[in-house]
């Protein structure tokens, strides 16, 4: 399974982060072979208001060529991450901590029926 953490830059994807996907597709032949009909989520912490839905949004004709099974069962974009996490990472706001555990627990349970499906 993949779980892409990402970050929204200007409405978008961070280009670093999009680089390395795009370096794992290289060369296009590999992209069944990485990626094809693996689980993956993505799920976003931002400075700003929105939580990264737009970030979120910008991943999904990506992952779509490369062929996986996304996990559309829950959203999580934290917005305002300055105010959720302390200076070590640590989340301190004990709804978000549940909003986490809960999409983990959520993409988990995902994750173990697709690898259990036949392919």
């Amino acid at each position: 399974a993949l779980l892409i953490a990402t970050p929204e830059y200007n409405n978008g994807i961070p280009g670093v982060l999009k680089n390395a996907i795009d370096w794992l597709s290289r060369p296009p032949a590999d992209i069944a072979r990485v990626f094809g009909g693996k689980p993956v989520a993505v799920v976003g912490a931002t400075i700003g208001a929105f939580g990264t839905a737009l970030a979120q949004s910008a991943w999904l004709p990506v992952l779509r060529l490369f062929n996986v099974r996304p996990y559309f069962g829950a959203r999580l974009m934290i917005a305002r991450a300055a105010d959720v996490f302390d200076a070590g990472g640590k989340v301190k706001d004990e709804t978000v901590a549940q909003q986490i555990r809960s999409f983990a627990d959520g993409f988990v349970r995902f994750v173990r029926e697709v690898c259990a499906a036949p392919a």
